[in-house]
């Protein structure tokens, strides 16, 4: 008798939604126009009305027109698995790189596939990385009682120190990391400078290379170590759609690297059935579109010039920054309670990293959204320091 009530009740609120959709009324899904029926939640696929969300590095920009057309096309297949498109994309980027596609692997974002060499690089020995950097992925082993991260010192002006990275590497290190620019800092190193120590590192240990911004930087390719794959070395680089090509939500990533250090990372994966129809294609369209590209980082380069200038304006410094954020010294003020205040003014960024109390990472995005951060700054700061 219950299930039947239920059937008629479902069945009631079935008719009703579609009378009122007939007759041109708009049903919303967090009102009360279905009081008592089962309605879907509603869901933000993004930040809220009036919210700037300035704290996970993304392009709003993104995803591209051909992207969305691709994204369009895709979903209506998707009951299939996506290992064609998983196999469009490894040739895609082989053939621009100039590999071969057994030295290709995908995964959903770069994270995967950071993972994946981390874990493979645990079985062996450590990880050695500098003190602050993007570890989550390095910290991967840490979950099923691996060894923590070798690190190097702290530098002041937060910078990776090649030489003292160079001179830690013992028996013991089985993967060097280093992300490029590095994140959360936004620092860019000098591409000779990392390709001589990559060369001569790579002689001792495996050496990954993350270089989830090296597009947003001046030279991409310059900035990049993927020569250095197709030259053989010990060298593994890790690229992303997630940042320029505005598809952090869709989840893809890949890594370069010998074919014996692919089939290593590959262990760990699962290949086309860990990746979706929808992502891979939005991929595929967005990868050489340069008009895309083009504008995204033009955006991006706005909106920090925004920031650089509101920081200098407060009597605030921020470290240089070749990346779509930017690394905050508050001086005196706490990095978590700046968060917090600039929360209340619907401006959401990062706090603290680490033990790095005074340094806050903010984000850039839509061109208004920076603009909040710019005009919610002054106020935040005032009661960040009054509190700090």
């Amino acid at each position: 008798m219950t299930d039947n009530l239920s059937r008629r009740l479902f069945l009631r609120g079935t008719i009703a939604t579609a009378s009122a959709v007939a007759a041109g009324g708009l049903v919303s899904l967090s009102g009360n126009a279905l009081a008592g029926q089962h309605l879907a939640p509603v869901i933000n696929y993004g930040p809220g009305a009036g919210i700037a969300k300035l704290n996970a590095n993304e392009n709003p920009y993104g995803p591209s027109p051909g992207a969305m057309k691709a994204i369009m096309q895709a979903s209506t297949k998707g009951a299939y698995y996506a290992s064609e498109p998983y196999k469009v994309l490894v040739d895609m980027i082989a053939e621009k790189n100039g590999l071969s596609n057994s030295q290709i692997s995908l995964s959903a974002g770069s994270s995967g596939v950071l993972s994946y060499a981390a874990n493979a690089a645990s079985t062996k020995g450590l990880i050695l990385g500098p003190d602050l950097f993007w570890d989550t992925t390095a910290k991967a082993p840490q979950k099923t009682g691996g060894a923590k991260i070798k690190r190097i010192a702290k530098t002041t002006d937060l910078s990776i120190d090649l030489d003292a990275m160079y001179a830690a590497i013992d028996a013991d290190v089985a993967m060097v990391h280093i992300t490029n620019p590095n994140n959360p800092t936004g620092r860019l190193l000098d591409a000779g400078k990392l390709r001589d120590f990559c060369i001569k590192a790579s002689k001792k240990t495996l050496v990954l290379v993350d270089e989830a911004y090296n597009e947003v930087t001046d030279m991409p390719e310059k900035n990049s170590m993927v020569s250095l794959v197709r030259e053989g070395h010990n060298v593994i680089v890790a690229k992303t759609f997630s940042k320029i090509y505005g598809l952090a939500g869709m989840r893809v990533g890949y890594m370069m690297a010998s074919e014996e250090n692919t089939a290593s990372i590959n262990r760990f994966s699962l290949g086309g059935y860990a990746m979706n129809q929808a992502g891979l294609a939005a991929a595929i369209a967005s990868y050489n579109d340069e008009a895309f590209l083009n504008m995204s980082k033009s955006k991006i380069v706005e909106g920090r010039e925004m920031v650089l200038d509101a920081v200098k304006a407060n009597e605030l410094t921020a470290l240089p920054s070749s990346t779509n954020f930017v690394f905050v010294d508050l001086a005196q003020g706490n990095a978590e309670i700046f968060r917090q205040k600039m929360a209340e003014q619907n401006v959401l960024i990062r706090g603290i990293y680490q033990d790095y109390n005074h340094w806050s990472r903010v984000s850039m995005g839509m061109i208004p959204d920076v603009q909040k951060y710019v005009n919610a700054l002054p106020r935040a700061l005032e009661q960040t320091l009054a509190l700090s």
